[in-house]
C-alpha cells in the first residue's frame, strides 16, 4: 500500500497538476502541430518552387545570352522615323513619275499617319518635291548634290570629265573609271565614243576582280591589306588566284594592263593607273578598244594606249601626283 503513492506519482496521477503548468503542457502540445503545419506550408511552396524552377531558369539564361551577346548598332541603336525617311527615298528613286502619299504608304505597308510629318519634314529640307498639281512626291536633286559632294567622285569627276573627253575624241574609243569600293570594283565615270558605234560600260556596275581589267590594274596597285582583301571576296578556285597573283606581278612591273576582254569578241581592254597626291592609286582608267574591219579607225591599239597614259598622268597631276624621278 505505501508503495502506490509513490507509483502514482511516478505516472503523473498522484495530485493534481496546478494550473499554471496545465496552461504550458497545452502550449507543449500545441507547438508541433504549429510546427507541422508550417513544415507542411513549407513542404508546398517548395513543390511548386521546384516546377516553377525549369521556367525561371530558362528565362535567366536567355537574359544572360542577351547580355553576353555581341553588341551590334542593330541591336542597341534604332531610328524609326529615319528609316523610314530612306524607305521613302529608295522606294521614289524607283517611281520616276513620283508617287503620292497614300500609294508612298500603301507600298511601305505603313498607316498614312506614321508617314506623313516625314514626308512634310523632308519636302522642307528639300530632299523631296512635291508636284502642287498632282500632290506626288518625287526625290529632288538636293540628295544627288550632298551624296556627290560627300564622296571623292567629285573631285575626280570635275577633273577627269574634260580629259576623258577629249581622249575620247582624240580615239572615237568610249572610256571609263573605276575604283575600289569596300570589296568591290565599280564604275564611276563613263565617256561615251563620238563616233558611229562604240562600247560602254553602265554606270554603277561592278567589275569582275578576277577577269576585268579595271581590277587587275587596281589590285597590282593596292596595298597588300586591300589586294588580299579584294581577293578573299573573289570566286576562284585556287588555280586561278594563283595565276591572278601572277598576272599582277606583270602589270605591276610594267605599270599597265592590256589584255583582250574576257567578254566580248573584237574588244582589247587597256587600263592606267590614276595616282593620288599621296601616291596611292586612286582609280583606274580604262579604254575597251573596239576594233572596226573598216579602216576608218582614227587611231589603232598602241597610239590609243599611249594617249590613254597622258589622259592619265594628266587627271593624276590634277590630284597633286608628283611622278617619282
Amino acid at each position: 500500500m505505501d508503495r502506490l503513492p509513490t507509483l502514482s506519482r511516478r505516472i503523473g496521477m498522484a495530485k493534481p497538476q496546478p494550473p499554471e503548468r496545465k496552461k504550458r503542457r497545452l502550449a507543449l502540445c500545441k507547438r508541433p502541430t504549429t510546427d507541422r503545419r508550417n513544415y507542411r506550408a513549407a513542404l508546398q511552396h517548395d513543390r511548386i518552387a521546384d516546377i516553377r524552377l525549369p521556367y525561371k531558369l530558362a528565362a535567366t539564361r536567355r537574359i544572360m545570352q542577351k547580355i553576353k551577346a555581341p553588341r551590334t548598332a542593330k541591336t542597341l541603336y534604332s531610328a524609326p522615323a529615319l528609316e523610314k525617311g530612306f524607305d521613302i527615298i529608295e522606294l521614289l528613286a524607283a517611281a520616276p513619275d513620283g508617287l503620292t502619299s497614300t500609294e508612298i504608304a500603301q507600298r511601305l505597308k505603313r498607316s498614312l499617319s506614321e508617314i506623313f510629318r516625314i514626308l512634310v519634314v523632308m519636302e522642307r529640307r528639300g530632299w523631296l518635291h512635291k508636284n502642287a498639281d498632282t500632290d506626288r512626291y518625287s526625290v529632288s536633286y538636293h540628295v544627288l548634290e550632298h551624296a556627290f559632294r560627300a564622296t571623292p567622285v567629285q573631285g575626280l569627276g570635275v577633273l577627269a570629265a574634260p580629259i576623258m573627253y577629249g581622249l575620247a575624241l582624240a580615239t572615237e574609243q568610249s572610256c571609263h573609271m573605276a575604283v575600289i569600293s569596300h570589296a568591290n570594283v565599280i564604275i564611276i565615270l563613263q565617256q561615251d565614243s563620238p563616233g558611229h558605234s562604240g562600247f560602254s560600260v553602265r554606270l554603277g556596275d561592278n567589275c569582275n576582280i578576277v577577269n576585268s581589267c579595271s581590277s587587275h590594274l587596281l589590285l597590282a596597285f593596292s596595298d597588300p591589306a586591300t589586294q588580299e582583301r579584294l581577293l578573299a571576296g573573289a570566286r576562284a578556285a585556287p588555280s586561278e588566284l594563283k595565276k591572278l597573283r601572277e598576272r599582277l606581278k606583270l602589270v605591276a612591273r610594267r605599270g599597265y594592263e592590256s589584255k583582250p576582254s574576257s567578254r566580248h569578241v573584237g574588244v582589247h581592254d587597256v587600263s592606267y593607273p590614276i595616282f593620288g597626291s599621296d601616291g596611292r592609286i586612286r582609280a583606274a582608267l580604262t579604254i575597251p578598244f573596239l576594233s572596226v574591219i573598216d579602216g576608218t579607225q582614227r587611231a589603232d591599239l598602241e597610239q590609243a594606249r599611249k594617249m590613254l597614259a597622258d589622259a592619265a598622268q594628266k587627271i593624276s597631276r590634277g590630284l597633286g601626283w608628283i611622278q617619282p624621278l
